[in-house]
């Protein structure tokens, strides 16, 4: 561990041990959530319901200190619902704005896929230039400003599919999975022995804390062979005989500064051909558009990334000790 991130992943660190007290077995899931946090950018959490993504949402907001709001996206969910309006206030007699649970550091869209498009773009303003515009005004939101939306795979009735523009302004998509039998166990056990009013997540962060880990993310250096292999990269998926659609400069930029943020993280100010590696699935995946016979086929864009990287060599560099 360097000297110069020493402080900044210790703080990591205990906003991880904190929220893993609450999140049974999933350090690594809140760990890249915390990485996509630090590196300035919106998480898309897709699996099954009941797997904990709103408790892992929670907790992380109260171990940092972040204020926090919960929007249950339902089709009929209108703009000023998410963003505010302006309204007439009889007792001055001028009109005031009510500002929506949009202002806030993390907003958790729950379910977003349930809300119609309208309602999705007014959300994409917010996502891509950290302000909205209502009436006519233009009003900025909080630093730092972060959407974890969570998006439920497996129900389609009522649901509106994610446009591609939405979807690659989220830095990464995370999977969550069911737990191990014996961590399943130990997560039925903690219910046993503690009612869940005594479970509560200490403040052990500030927002300062995350800006300052986004600071300490900027700095950190990676080598011009490593810009390489992630041009190779990019232009591998567009190019694949299976993507219609491959990954946008955008994609780079974002597999680029998660790779920093998990440097951090882990003690470095250095970025590694492994963090690349092992971030590109989360990273990708989600922004390339398959040919319509892999869908027949079954063939995700998971394993396409996954054939990639493994079909690309991998440059010497990056690695110290």
């Amino acid at each position: 561990m360097t000297t110069t991130t020493a402080p900044t992943a210790a703080t990591a660190q205990r906003i991880l041990d904190e929220v893993s007290r609450v999140v049974v077995g999933k350090r690594d899931v809140v760990e890249s959530v915390l990485q996509g946090i630090v590196a300035g950018g919106h998480i898309l959490i897709e699996d099954l319901p009941g797997l904990g993504k709103t408790l892992i949402a929670r907790s992380l907001a109260a171990a940092t200190g972040l204020d926090c709001t919960r929007v249950q996206f339902t089709p009929d969910l209108l703009p000023t619902d998410l963003l505010g309006a302006t309204v007439y206030d009889p007792r001055t007699a001028e009109l005031t704005f009510r500002p929506g649970p949009v202002f806030a550091n993390l907003l958790l869209a729950d379910e977003i896929n349930r809300t119609p498009p309208k309602t999705q773009a007014a959300l994409l303003e917010a996502m891509a230039e950290r302000q909205v515009t209502v009436d006519g005004h233009t009003r900025p939101l909080p630093d730092p400003f972060v959407v974890l939306a969570t998006d439920n795979p497996i129900e389609y009735e009522g649901t509106y599919p994610l446009p591609e523009a939405q979807l690659d302004r989220f830095l990464l998509r995370v999977r969550i999975g069911y737990l191990p039998r014996q961590q399943e166990i130990a997560l039925l056990a903690r219910r046993v022995a503690t009612a869940p009013s005594q479970v509560r997540v200490d403040q052990v962060a500030t927002p300062a804390d995350l800006l300052a880990l986004r600071a300490a993310a900027d700095r950190v250096t990676v080598d011009t062979d490593l810009l390489g292999y992630l041009v190779d990269l990019l232009a591998a998926t567009r190019t694949h005989a299976s993507v219609a659609v491959g990954a946008s400069p955008r994609g780079g930029l974002a597999l680029l500064q998660l790779a920093r943020a998990q440097a951090v993280l882990r003690g470095r100010d250095y970025v590694t051909p492994h963090d690349l590696k092992e971030l590109a699935v989360p990273t990708l995946a989600h922004r390339l558009t398959l040919r319509p016979e892999m869908w027949v086929r079954r063939v995700t864009a998971e394993e396409i990334v996954t054939r990639i990287l493994d079909s690309l060599p991998v440059p010497r560099t990056g690695s110290r000790p």
